[in-house]
This record gives structure tokens, C-alpha cells and sequence, in this order.
């Protein structure tokens, strides 16, 4: 009689003479010399694969060699119980040791039921390994382990390509791929090994015509792609959805159409071809084969297909699903998360965004940096609660929200509060941390707001590194809450890094530790580079996620580095200018002389022209005092600003206009031009390039 085995994951205990225990404590019948043999090639350990559409890996020859030959020698003895299955059919064994002395019909019977509890012992491990599998090839791999040798000698897993997910419909025909297939090593590679003498004997008289597993390299030529004919035989056995044998009315054009005209089928009751059907329609087919020299199958065969394929099918539709919402929502996030980073005056800017691991996948986090008016930079980073497709489109909100606020010119703490105020519309659960601050490079200051989220850190240019003392504040979405701002100094060299909890929080390790772990790295990296130079932005922030562990991945990570540079004073030029007619003869004239200073006297023409234009335009609406300011950078930069929120427009005069041409002209003069509009005023600014800046900067 045989049995079948609970796992694959190692060879099984045998027991030469005596009595033994299976797994569920019943007594077991002494195990014959050749058995046990077969019991040890039955329970392979699991192998590597090589590639799509081939079950087997780079393996040592010998012990390959051995498996497989033990294995035919334990299909021929045929003597014996044991708790491998190798042989013989799932509810049967062709050699069953007759009835000794003193047995009667109680012995068949015996027999009989215990090869029910051996299928059922089978289809319990089998569903077991199919269903450990996460994603599809895990749960795949999982079937083609459980079923050889145990149920078959050879499989082939075909699905849809592509997969159907949730409710799709096909656009266009059905066409199955092979994805896996696993199977023994055939036995005529054994002729040249002493101990396979016996074996080749016996593999002499087989029908090699017959056996699917022969190939040039041990392989099986089956066809890679299957297009299903609609009303051909194998769309009716699919349409079916009950396993079949391959000697069936129906299956024997079938199996041919699936696995190609060239692939020999196995006769009689050697084959067997399941439907994958998933929970709405069939995703695929798998195809169990037996070589002539092992016992057809059974009928009940028939069942124990059926629960794997239906195992597998539904296995693979949730990981198909799983796959789906995750790759979306990954998808969401980072189509939210800006493209680039700007590169604003006075400050250099380096990015990082990991998302979660396998646990959490997706969360909430994200980072931005808004050019402002007045060469400011605005630096943004939060983290939503929750790792959901949900906390992917609430991010995108507020994401959204702090942009348009801050091209308001907003201070950092009215930026919270009106972000507090937004996450309480989106629902009462909705909420999230968030750190807002302010870099102007003139002043060489920086002004932070922060909500529940982890301090900075500031990595100073001697190599010193301190988390930076900011008012904690609550969490965005709390409301009834007053968000304070504080203003620190930003001296030109300092590296600023703001980052998500995800980078320093775990399940091993509390957020000040990691904050501490944080600050110790980065004077780490500083002292490497030097004190009189700070270490390069990108490679400091591959540096700082180099320092994640094993097991510390719980979160997604964004991280937001900023270098201080700064506007050195020489560089800036600033007037107030009265909103009378000479403001526009005025601003020529302060142009003209910071030129001058600065060198660059063949940029006045141009300068003057565009000033004049921009001043006038400013003049006309303005009530309150006009602001001129020049900086000189790697460009240089023109800054007009009034009290009149209209920003302007640029039109095509006609040929009758007396007016019109102003911003015409800015726009085919300047570099780049543009406008903001701020809580007191808007400011329009232009640059023009400066000439030899490569050679000077």
C-alpha cells in the first residue's frame, strides 16, 4: 500500500523492520528494504528553478542521479507501505503485499481506508504549501513542490497572460503562457552510473516515445503560448472546469492544442488536465503527466486535482488582486511626489523616497520644495497616517493645499493651521504630521513650523551635527490647535535634513533613538569628507539610508536634504520707490549703478529697458511705495513688488495701442519671467543670463 506525505520540505523518517507511527499517531505496518529506499527519493528537498517554464535549478549531478534512480527502483519493487508516495496513484498502489496468514477480507478494507486518509493527509499538506505562497510565483511554485513526485512525475502551469483582474473582460483572444513547469529527471541519463544499471535495465523497456520529460536537455518541449480557438476542444474542457484525463472524448484534442503538436501525450489514464478557475472565470490550466512506468490514475485522482487547481486558482486571483491595489496605490503616491526638485538661488536640494516593505507597502509620506518670491525656498515634508490607498490620495490633497498656500507668501504657521483646517474637511480621521519651513538665503535665515512631526537635524559645516529645537505641535487634523514657528539661524555650508518617521522608528528601535542613531551618522560622514568642506548632498543621503538595518523597514522614508549657500550682501541691491511718474526714471538709474559696482555695464541696455517697463506697470496700480531689489547669482535676478494683488497678463497690442508692449518686451528680453502673488501685493521678477558666468562663477 502506499501513502503520501504530509510536507516536501525534507526527506521523511524511514523504519527498515518493526512497527512504526504515521503523523496522526496510527499504528503503520513494518516498511520493506525497497520502500524505504522509495520513501527517501519520494521527499526531495525544494530546488531552485532555472527560469520561467523549467521546475529545476543548477543541482549537484550525483544527488540528482540518485533521486531519481531510487525513485524507479522503489516504482519497480512495489513492496511494501511506507509514508512516501512516489508511486503508484493517490487512492491506489499497483503492488499491494498480499494477504499473510490469518488475514481475511478486514485487510482490504483496512487498506482501502487508509488510502483515503493517506489522499486526504496528501491534499491537506499539498493545500497547505500551495497556500504559504504571497505573490503569484510563490503560490505556483507551491503547487509544482506539493505535486512532484508525490502525484505526478511532470506538471505545466499555464495562465492567462495577462491575467484577468477583478471584473476585466478580455478585449482580445485568450491566450495561455506556460509559466512553470517542474518534473524527475529523466531515467536514461542514469545509464552511466554503477548503481543505475538496474534502473537503465528497466528504463530499456520503456516507451520512451511516450515520456513528456524527454528533451535534448532533460526538458519538456511543450508550447510556450496557447491561443484558445473559441469552440475548440480546449475551450470546452476549460469551460468544464472539472479536471479530466487526457484519454478523455474531449481531452484528447485538447491536450494537443494546449501543450503544441509536437508534444508527445501520454496514452491511456496518464495524464490529467485541471481548469485554474478563479473566482469569476478560468485563468488558467494545469496539466499533471505520469511516465508508463509508474501506475495510471484513478478516478479519485480526478478529486485530488480539482482541490489543488481550485486552491491555486483562488491563490493566485488574490495575489493577482494584492498586486494590483498595491502597484496603484504605489503608483498614486509617487505620481503625487514631485517629479524633480527646483533649483532655487542660494540653496542646493537632494531627495529620497522609499517605499514601504512587503508589511505596509504603501503609506502617506512626501516631501516638496517651493521656489518663493524673494529667491525663499520653502521646504515641506509630512506623513498621513495609515498605509492605504486612502493615505495615498489624502497626501495628494494636502500635498496640493500646502503648494497653493504657499505661493500665498504665507508664514509657516498660517500654512499649518490652514492645512489643519483642510484635513478636517476631508473627515474627522484624516490625519497627519508635517514640518513647513522657510529658507531666505539673503538673511541667511530659516523659519520652522512643525506639526507633530520628527525635528530636523542640521549638520554644520565643521562636522557638528544637532537636532534642531522646534516646537512639537500637534498633529495636522487634530484642529483647535495654535501652530508656533520658530526662527533659527542658516549659516551658508549647513546641510538641513528633514525625513519621515519611517526612518528612524521601528518595531526595534523608538524615534529618539533613531533621531540619536541619525545625529551620530551624520557627524560620522562629515568627519570622513572633512571639516573644511561638507560631504556631497547625494552621496550624504545614500549614506544616511544606508544606516537602516535588517527588520527596520516597517514605513515608507522620505527624506529632503537642503545645502545653505546663501546670497552674500554684496550681491543684493535694494530700493523703495514712491509710486509717482519719476519711480520709472528712478529704478534706471539705481540699475545702472549696482551694474556698475558689480561690473557688468553690458547688461544695461537691456536691464534698464525691462526696469523701466516692469516699474511703470508697478507705478499704476500701486498705493504704497515700490520695491526694486537686484541680485546677482549665477544670473541676475529683478524683483519689482507692489501692494496690488492683480498680477498681469501678457496681451497682443494692436497696431493703434500706445500701451500693451511692456511685458512683450520682458518676455522676449528675459530669461525666464514671472509673477507671484503675496498676501500684501504680488512681485514680478526676470532674469537675464550673465555674461561669462561660467568663467567667472
Amino acid at each position: 500500500m502506499t501513502e503520501y506525505p504530509t510536507s516536501q520540505e525534507g526527506p521523511q523518517p524511514t523504519v527498515a523492520s518493526g512497527g512504526g507511527t504515521d503523523e496522526l499517531g496510527h499504528g503503520k505496518a513494518p516498511i520493506a528494504a525497497a520502500e524505504a529506499v522509495r520513501t527517501h527519493a519520494d521527499f526531495p528537498r525544494p530546488r531552485g528553478t532555472a527560469g520561467e517554464g523549467s521546475g529545476h535549478g543548477p543541482a549537484d549531478a550525483g544527488t540528482e542521479a540518485a533521486r531519481s534512480r531510487d525513485g524507479a527502483a522503489a516504482r519497480n519493487a512495489g513492496a511494501g507501505t511506507g509514508t512516501g508516495a512516489g508511486s503508484g496513484s493517490v487512492a491506489s498502489s499497483a503492488s499491494v503485499t498480499g494477504p499473510g496468514p490469518g488475514s481475511g477480507s478486514g485487510s482490504g478494507e483496512v487498506s482501502v481506508a487508509r488510502r483515503e486518509g493517506d489522499r486526504l493527509r496528501f491534499v491537506g499538506a499539498a493545500t497547505r504549501r500551495i497556500a504559504r505562497g504571497i505573490d503569484l510565483d510563490e503560490i505556483v511554485l507551491g503547487l509544482c513542490r506539493a505535486t512532484v513526485p508525490t502525484f505526478s512525475d511532470a506538471i505545466l502551469v499555464y495562465l492567462r497572460d495577462p491575467l484577468p483582474v477583478g471584473d476585466e473582460r478580455p478585449v482580445g483572444p485568450v491566450v495561455l503562457r506556460l509559466r512553470r513547469t517542474d518534473r524527475l529527471r529523466p531515467i536514461d541519463d542514469l545509464t552511466d552510473t554503477a548503481e543505475g544499471a538496474g534502473a537503465a535495465g528497466a528504463a530499456g523497456e520503456l516507451d520512451f516515445s511516450q515520456l513528456p520529460l524527454v528533451g535534448p536537455q532533460g526538458d519538456l518541449p511543450a508550447a510556450e503560448l496557447c491561443e484558445i480557438r473559441p469552440g475548440g476542444a480546449l475551450a470546452e474542457v476549460l469551460r468544464g472546469v472539472r479536471p479530466v484525463f487526457g484519454s478523455a472524448a474531449g481531452a484528447k484534442d485538447a491536450l494537443p492544442e494546449l501543450l503544441g503538436a509536437d508534444h508527445p501525450v501520454p496514452r491511456g489514464q496518464r495524464a490529467i488536465l485541471a481548469p485554474l478557475r478563479g473566482r469569476r472565470r478560468v485563468i488558467g490550466a494545469a496539466v499533471f503527466l505520469r511516465t508508463p512506468d509508474r501506475d495510471a490514475f484513478e478516478q479519485n485522482d480526478l478529486l485530488v486535482a480539482a482541490q489543488l487547481a481550485t486552491h491555486t486558482a483562488l491563490g493566485i486571483d488574490k495575489a493577482v488582486l494584492y498586486g494590483r491595489e498595491a502597484y496603484i496605490a504605489d503608483e498614486l503616491q509617487r505620481t503625487m511626489l514631485p517629479d524633480g526638485l527646483p533649483q532655487p538661488t542660494g540653496v542646493r536640494l537632494a531627495s529620497r523616497y522609499l517605499p514601504a516593505a512587503e508589511t505596509a507597502r504603501v503609506g502617506g509620506d512626501w516631501y516638496d520644495a517651493i521656489p518663493l518670491p524673494g529667491s525663499r525656498v520653502a521646504l515641506v515634508v509630512g506623513d498621513v497616517m495609515g498605509h492605504s490607498m486612502t493615505s495615498a490620495a489624502i497626501m495628494g490633497q494636502l500635498r496640493t493645499t500646502a503648494q497653493t498656500l504657499a505661493q500665498l507668501d504665507l508664514p509657516p504657521a498660517e500654512v499649518l493651521h490652514h492645512l489643519d483646517e483642510q484635513a478636517q474637511r476631508l473627515g474627522s480621521d484624516r490625519m497627519a504630521t508635517c514640518l513647513y519651513a522657510v529658507y531666505d538665503p539673503v538673511s541667511h535665515r530659516i523659519t520652522i513650523a512643525n506639526a507633530g512631526h520628527p525635528p530636523p537635524v542640521l549638520l554644520h559645516l565643521g562636522g557638528r551635527a544637532e537636532v534642531l529645537r522646534v516646537p512639537p505641535g500637534a498633529p495636522i487634523g487634530v484642529g483647535g490647535v495654535d501652530f508656533e514657528a520658530v526662527e533659527l539661524d542658516a549659516p551658508a555650508g549647513a546641510t538641513l535634513l528633514l525625513y519621515t518617521d519611517g526612518l528612524v522608528e521601528s518595531r526595534l528601535r523608538d524615534v529618539w533613538t533613531g533621531i540619536e542613531q541619525l545625529r551620530e551618522r551624520l557627524a560620522t560622514t562629515a568627519q570622513l569628507t572633512g571639516l573644511d568642506h561638507p560631504p556631497p548632498l547625494e552621496a550624504l543621503c545614500d549614506d544616511v539610508l544606508d544606516m537602516l538595518g535588517p527588520g527596520d523597514r516597517d514605513d515608507d522614508i522620505a527624506l529632503l536634504a537642503a545645502r545653505f549657500e546663501g546670497i552674500a550682501p554684496s550681491d543684493v541691491a535694494y530700493w523703495f520707490l514712491d509710486p509717482e511718474e519719476t519711480a520709472p526714471g528712478r529704478a534706471r538709474r539705481f540699475a545702472r549703478r549696482a551694474l556698475t559696482r558689480w561690473g557688468l555695464e553690458e547688461l544695461s541696455d537691456s536691464l534698464e529697458l525691462l526696469v523701466s517697463e516692469v516699474v511703470t506697470n508697478a507705478v499704476r496700480y500701486a498705493e504704497r511705495p515700490v520695491t526694486l531689489r537686484l541680485l546677482r547669482t549665477d544670473v541676475l535676478r529683478c524683483e519689482v513688488g507692489d501692494d496690488s494683488p492683480q498680477l498681469p497678463r501678457q496681451r497682443r497690442a494692436r497696431d493703434t495701442d500706445e500701451g500693451g508692449r511692456g511685458l512683450f518686451l520682458v518676455n522676449r528680453l528675459a530669461r525666464r519671467w514671472g509673477a507671484t502673488r503675496l498676501s500684501s501685493g504680488k512681485v514680478v521678477w526676470f532674469e537675464l543670463p550673465l555674461p561669462g558666468v561660467h568663467e567667472r562663477r
